[in-house]
């Protein structure tokens, strides 16, 4: 039997009236819903804060809601992922879908539906009682990076700090800057090397684990890319 829950909602949606609104249902219905209105705030967001359901809108400014779809389905894949959009084309939808969406739903939409669609698809998602243990996981409270195997690998704060922003990335890379000012490193030749004195040592954490295929690929002297679907618990 699965035990009804209220959810953390995230709602991106450029169109602030919209946003409130769904917000003010979903909020009635017991659930902690997180409105922004870009893909850039959702990448601020997820370090600190986990999502059971995500509400996009697709025309979003900068990234847009298909490509924030499927990064967020790479990065979780239980998510519960509903596009919302004036699109109502056989392939836009499909578009949708192939992007990692469950429901897609063409404007207007009504709040109180959204509402109890949330509950069915988590229902029969049984997303309260299974949990998704195969391929990689990154226990960032437990500073722990959890193999296909379930062997559990020790990090770093750095380790864990770098992980995480490729996970979170548009193509799961991202260059050498990007990567030190996130790791609050000065953007030098000496940073670049404490950079790669880091990889160089999770390399060998992995490989020491029995993994014998590249997790991380440096790009063209520019950066590093993940190469693996990692989930961020």
């Amino acid at each position: 039997m699965v035990t009804e829950k209220y959810l953390t909602v995230l709602i991106v949606e450029d169109h602030q009236a919209l946003r409130e609104v769904l917000t003010e249902i979903l909020e009635s219905y017991g659930h902690t819903v997180i409105g922004v209105d870009c893909a850039e705030e959702v990448c601020e967001l997820l370090p600190q804060q986990g999502f059971d359901a995500a509400i996009l809108d697709l025309n979003l400014p900068g990234e847009d809601g298909l490509s924030l779809a499927e990064r967020l389905r790479q990065v979780q894949p239980d998510l519960i992922i509903i596009m919302v959009t004036a699109r109502n084309q056989v392939a836009d939808k499909l578009s949708g879908y192939r992007h990692g969406a469950d429901i897609y739903l063409s404007k207007p939409v009504d709040g109180e539906e959204l509402a109890l669609l949330l509950q069915a698809l988590a229902k029969r998602l049984h997303f309260f009682d299974n949990e998704i243990t195969e391929g990689y996981r990154l226990d960032r409270q437990c500073s722990t990076l959890i193999l296909p195997t379930q062997n559990s690998v020790l990090l770093t704060v750095d380790e864990v700090t770098f992980l995480q922003a490729l996970a979170l990335a548009v193509n799961q890379s991202l260059e050498y800057w990007q990567l030190l000012e996130v790791m609050g490193r000065e953007v030098n030749n000496h940073g670049k090397k404490q950079l790669e004195v880091i990889v160089s040592r999770l390399r060998r954490k992995l490989k020491n684990q029995g993994i014998i295929n590249p997790v991380i690929r440096a790009t063209r002297s520019k950066g590093y890319q993940l190469l693996i679907p990692l989930r961020l618990n």
